[in-house]
């Protein structure tokens, strides 16, 4: 009986459990269910172009990788070129819209970016060049007899000696020389003896006599030398030689006079120097000579007195150019009275010139020269430039001359520009300021990717 009623109680409890989950379920059927369709779905957005990963102007219809095997990122339709420049710029700099250059503040401050002003300035300049000092030209004499002769004996029988004006040299036998002497004594003798007979004898004797002294003259004797020869009655038959004197004072660069050597007419036997005044030829290279002028004062130094300076100045420019060395050669005269500067020593000389009145200049370090064109990054604001084709004209030590490109005033970059350069492909903003103000950059990339 119990059974019964156990079995009875649990199909009770069953049929209860069925029925409240089909009631449960009948309720959450009627209940109004939101439709799926009224949810709004997230459009896909579309992508217009792969721009390079690395910021350069360079874009592809398609997706690719660059040279180093890194994928171009797509640029999606709504995006500006400010967020792009932003985050290009904020490692590597990019680039604008009208061929300027954008960097991080913080870039620019790791680089240590400066910039000074372009202003007006005198442009002087310093040419150096290398030369050497050698003997004054118009003060070398040379001693050599107009007269076939023998020479008796030297008073100066060394080179290198120096002799005054006046010294004597050797003393010379010539026959010829001799007669000459003797015919002109007798000729004066006679001239005075004849004072008081009539005048064709005395105009006969003057004749001889001035004959006679015109001689010797050519042979370069000289006037004291003939008066004295002449008013001694015994010379004519006791004098067999001559003196010759030094003609200047100086230094016997050149002895060639031997005691007892026999010379010819013409023949050298000294030459003489005087070092009083001497020359620097300096080696000016092509490209500076134009900047030097006769009159310009020159600095020399001489390695043989590291604490001494001569200066001089620029004599003459010689009007060859060195084919070998692409040098000419500049003429410096300089002062040498106690004889320190010896020839053929070696000079350094500094040549000084200047451009006339002020010039528009900029730092020499601001410029970048490609070989084809020279540029200069103009700083218009902080992390923001421009680069700019200048055309250049002289130069000095530190700076040069702008003739074309940009104003006085603006602030140009003076160092890290190169670094500016490497980073943020400085040539792909001076292609699009070649191009046109409305062409961007990055097209011609476009199109030769298009055509592969």
């Amino acid at each position: 009986m119990k059974n019964i009623s156990t079995l009875i109680i649990g199909g009770v409890a069953i049929v209860s459990v069925g029925a409240a989950g089909y009631w449960l379920g009948t309720r959450t059927s009627t209940a109004p269910m939101p439709a799926t369709a009224s949810i709004p779905a997230k459009a896909e957005p579309k992508v217009l172009h792969y721009r390079n990963p690395m910021g350069l102007p360079d874009t592809s219809p398609v997706p690719k990788q660059d040279a180093m095997g890194m994928d171009y990122v797509p640029v999606f339709e709504g995006e500006t070129n400010a967020s792009d420049d932003k985050q290009t710029a904020s490692s590597f700099g990019t680039p604008g819209g009208s061929g300027q250059v954008s960097m991080s503040i913080e870039k620019v401050q790791k680089l240590g970016v400066k910039s000074e002003a372009a202003t007006l300035r005198m442009l002087d300049r310093t040419v150096r060049a290398v030369g050497k000092v050698e003997v004054d030209e118009r003060r070398t004499y040379t001693i050599a007899p107009k007269f076939e002769g023998w020479v008796e004996r030297l008073y100066v029988n060394t080179s290198g000696q120096a002799v005054n004006k006046g010294q004597p040299l050797f003393d010379v036998y010539s026959p010829d020389l001799i007669s000459a002497l003797r015919e002109y004594a007798l000729a004066a003798q006679g001239e005075a003896s004849l004072k008081d007979a009539g005048d064709e004898a005395k105009s006969s004797m003057s004749q001889l006599a001035a004959a006679s002294l015109a001689r010797l003259k050519n042979w370069g004797v000289a006037d004291e030398q003939i008066r004295e020869f002449a008013q001694d009655k015994n010379q004519p038959n006791d004098k067999r030689s001559l003196t010759f004197y030094a003609p200047v004072s100086g230094i016997v660069m050149e002895k060639k006079a031997v005691q007892g050597m026999r010379f010819m007419p013409g023949e050298v036997l000294y030459q003489i120097a005087d070092l009083s005044s001497v020359w620097v030829l300096a080696e000016v290279a092509e490209q500076d000579i134009g900047l030097i002028k006769a009159g310009s004062i020159a600095r020399v130094n001489i390695a043989a007195y590291p604490d001494k300076h001569f200066t001089g100045k620029v004599d003459f420019i010689y009007p060859i150019l060195d084919t070998a060395t692409r040098t000419v050669q500049v003429r410096v005269q300089l002062a040498n009275p106690n004889g320190m500067l010896k020839p053929a020593m070696f000079a350094n000389v500094e040549l000084a010139v200047s451009h006339g009145g002020k010039v528009l200049t900029v730092p020499v370090s601001a410029v970048i020269d490609s070989g084809t064109r020279q540029v200069v990054l103009v700083q218009l604001a902080q992390g923001r430039f421009e680069p700019r084709t200048v055309k250049l004209g002289s130069r000095s030590e530190n700076y040069v001359e702008v003739l074309d490109g940009i104003a006085e005033g603006e602030q140009v970059v003076t160092s890290a520009n190169f670094l500016i350069d490497a980073e943020s492909n400085l040539k792909a903003a001076l292609s699009g300021m070649g191009g046109g103000g409305n062409t961007p950059p990055a097209a011609p990339a476009q199109n030769r990717h298009e055509g592969h």
